[in-house]
């Protein structure tokens, strides 16, 4: 079975901490046998697979990047019981220093297990009563990626099943205080790591 996307899930609220050796090899080798766990919280994308190049409308567009700003469609599945809400990131963990925050969503309702492209821009998030904060690029809501030219940079997307359906987070504040907050409502995550580079 040909594998589509690498998808993870987590139980743990830390975001980016890889997996461990053995962990990773057992994921691969499911998948290399046509595995699938029942009932995985799985995240997939109509715009881009995992370990694919993000599309040319995903990307920002300003400076010397020319994209459509469209933050991506996405689709998750099979979220933990107890789940009450959603939250989502788009974080490049390979720019220099503590990494970039591209996107961060808190306030999807439970209901929800899907956004469409341009969901960011185009009202769909603020119809369904969800908040965004202020992304690297000092802007409310999807930044998308513009990394300096040369080697491709690694974009993780992470949907996370929350404990609480309402995190007390005003829209554009700081990315950084939204990680904090989904952090301690995290009950599980799902994510796909896509690529782009100039």
């Amino acid at each position: 079975m040909r594998m589509r996307c690498l998808v993870v899930s987590l139980a743990s609220s830390w975001r980016h901490r890889p997996l461990a050796a053995g962990a990773m090899l057992a994921l691969f080798a499911a998948h290399s046998a046509g595995a699938r766990a029942d009932g995985a919280f799985t995240l997939t994308s109509a715009n881009v697979r995992g370990g694919g190049t993000l599309q040319i409308a995903q990307v920002f567009d300003q400076s010397d990047c020319k994209g459509g700003n469209h933050s991506p469609q996405l689709t998750w599945r099979d979220a933990p019981a107890g789940t009450r809400g959603f939250a989502i990131t788009m974080f490049d963990e390979d720019a220099p220093g503590r990494g970039w925050w591209h996107w961060v969503v808190a306030g999807i309702p439970a209901s929800v297990n899907t956004l469409p492209e341009n969901a960011s821009s185009s009202g769909f998030l603020q119809k369904l009563g969800a908040v965004e904060a202020r992304n690297d690029f000092d802007t409310d809501g999807y930044g998308g990626p513009c990394p300096p030219p040369g080697k491709p940079h690694r974009y993780v997307i992470t949907v996370y099943a929350l404990n609480s359906a309402d995190l007390h987070l005003a829209q554009g504040r700081p990315a950084l205080m939204f990680d904090h907050e989904i952090g301690t409502a995290a009950i599980g995550s799902a994510r796909l790591v896509v690529n782009y580079g100039r």
